[in-house]
């Protein structure tokens, strides 16, 4: 009996796959840990969530960090996922040499609907073994922003965050890495059709 196994490629493969058209134009696609994954498609309230937080975002950082949506991050782990949202550092060449690096990350955050146990079970774990210090969900099925702080490894060689909390629509928060910068979630949630 043969097994197969899936073929793992590292960045350096996966970006020669990307100039050679591999993956048709608009396919979404991202690295993780050596491994192409189709991205899911987004439904509508994601989509206005991600227009509503690309808004309130753009309004309150001006130019004090970088907002990056839905464009590849390289983490260390053979994995280049693109988060919904990166709020990175800013930089002279505004990444043109190379995507941002955990060093350079300040916040990631992925908008959850059917995704939700993706980016809970698989996203979660990649962000923490790169040390993001600040990964948030914006959990549409739920109603709330889920709050990851302080990346470890568990005794058993896995990884998680030390620290989760919740925030509710009617809640304000700070945002990570810019002082000062307080969002009011009630304007990132989409309204609940009648």
């Amino acid at each position: 009996m043969t097994l197969a196994t899936a073929k793992r490629f590292t960045i350096d493969e996966y970006h020669r796959l990307i100039e050679l058209g591999f993956f048709p134009e608009g396919d979404r696609t991202e690295l993780i840990q050596g491994e192409a994954i189709q991205m899911v498609s987004k439904g509508k309230p994601h989509a206005v969530c991600c227009s509503l937080l690309i808004r309130e975002l753009s309004k309150l950082l001006e130019d004090r960090a970088t907002i990056r949506c839905q464009d590849p991050i390289t983490l260390p782990n053979h994995s280049e996922p693109e988060p919904d949202f990166t709020l990175v550092r800013n930089r002279e060449d505004n990444y043109l040499s190379h995507h941002p690096l955990p060093d350079d990350i300040l916040l990631v955050i992925e908008i959850a609907d059917s995704s939700l146990d993706y980016d809970r079970q698989v996203k979660l774990p990649l962000y923490a073994e790169a040390g993001i210090s600040d990964y948030w969900i914006v959990n549409l099925l739920e109603k709330q922003l889920e709050i990851y702080t302080s990346p470890y490894q568990k005794l058993s060689g896995t990884f998680d965050y030390r620290q989760k909390q919740v925030k509710l629509p009617n809640e304000t928060t700070s945002i990570p890495g810019v002082e000062g910068v307080i969002l009011d979630l009630n304007r990132v949630f989409p309204a609940i059709s009648p």
